[in-house]
């Protein structure tokens, strides 16, 4: 049995011009131990899908049309507030993007770590604090035990991110969704805080589901790929095997996409850009969502939404084409 499991995942939000199908059908499983990353443009659903899961989303106007989640083997949706508080930060943890504005400004970083812990834990206030210090120093931070008494404002991007995964992981979480944790940041500070996050999940045990829009970073920290694309699952494989050859036209497009340092010397090449923008999500297009951008595209494409297929071992699509890289 998985971790957790999605299953027909749809989340819709109210707008004054109709429904906006965020998350439309979204069927993913996390191991325990794996490292699943999701990967898309902005807006493609793989946030909306990371906040459903632990029940974030303003409800309303957002709302859980149909799916489940399970969380080993426990549908999460049906359950009432009370039993979500229980279950966020013990058994499933989240990392947002932009820790300024996830912390409090008001409050030491160590106050912060220690909320939880006193709260749910039972903690003492000196035990919880104590408690801080070493989560400070799992992440890292120099001189934990002075830092602990600073604030948010008196942090850097990169240490305010390693604060933010000090909190998540203070009550030893089973599962860490990590929603593009490293998307301010500079490209040396990025390296760091995935080296932190392989390391914390080798050493913790813990399985990461981790959000990115950055090949990149899913190439160096992924075992399993899912891609998104307008809120649907469109391609699922092991990360050798979509490398190697992915078989939806979109995943093909985002790997051209990325610059090639092994080539560069010898090869000048530009990088290709997906054309278009991704579809309205209030009035999505009839049939495969990608059609419109797809150089591939005919008018099958367009007659039914293609099912999420096995096409080989492990590796799942959703297209009528399945074209050769």
């Amino acid at each position: 049995m998985a971790l957790l499991e999605i299953r027909g995942l749809k989340t819709h939000f109210k707008t004054d011009e109709g429904w906006l199908h965020a998350v439309d059908g979204v069927d993913l499983a996390v191991e325990a131990g794996e490292t699943v990353c999701i990967v898309g443009e902005s807006g493609c659903g793989k946030s909306v899908t990371a906040r459903t899961v632990l029940k974030l989303i303003d409800m309303p106007p957002g709302r859980i049309v149909a799916g489940s989640v399970l969380w080993q083997g426990r549908d999460l949706v049906p359950l009432p507030p009370r039993e979500m508080q229980r279950i966020r930060a013990k058994e499933i943890a989240i990392v947002f993007q932009e820790p300024m504005t996830s912390l409090n400004p008001v409050y030491t970083v160590g106050e912060q770590i220690a909320e939880s812990l006193r709260l749910h834990e039972g903690l003492s206030r000196r035990a919880a604090l104590d408690r801080a210090v070493e989560m400070l120093q799992l992440v890292r931070i120099p001189t934990p035990e002075r830092r602990v008494r600073d604030y948010p404002h008196q942090f850097s991007g990169g240490m305010r991110q390693r604060v933010m995964i000090a909190i998540a992981l203070a009550r030893n979480p089973q599962l860490l969704i990590a929603d593009e944790p490293t998307t301010a940041l500079d490209v040396t500070i990025q390296a760091q805080i995935l080296e932190l996050l392989a390391e914390l999940k080798s050493r913790l045990g813990m399985a990461v589901l981790l959000i990115t829009h950055a090949m990149g970073v899913v190439a160096e920290t992924a075992q399993r790929v899912v891609v998104m694309y307008a809120g649907q699952v469109i391609e699922e494989a092991e990360v050798g095997a979509l490398f190697a050859r992915p078989r939806h036209p979109y995943t093909q497009g985002l790997i051209r996409s990325i610059p090639r340092i092994d080539i560069a010397a010898t090869h000048k090449q530009r990088l290709e850009a997906i054309a278009g923008t991704v579809p309205r999500l209030i009035a999505p297009p009839p049939g495969c969502r990608f059609a419109p951008r797809c150089r591939y595209a005919s008018a099958a494409c367009t007659a039914a939404t293609p099912p999420l297929r096995e096409v080989a071992p492990g590796h799942k699509v959703a297209c009528i084409l399945e074209v050769a890289p």
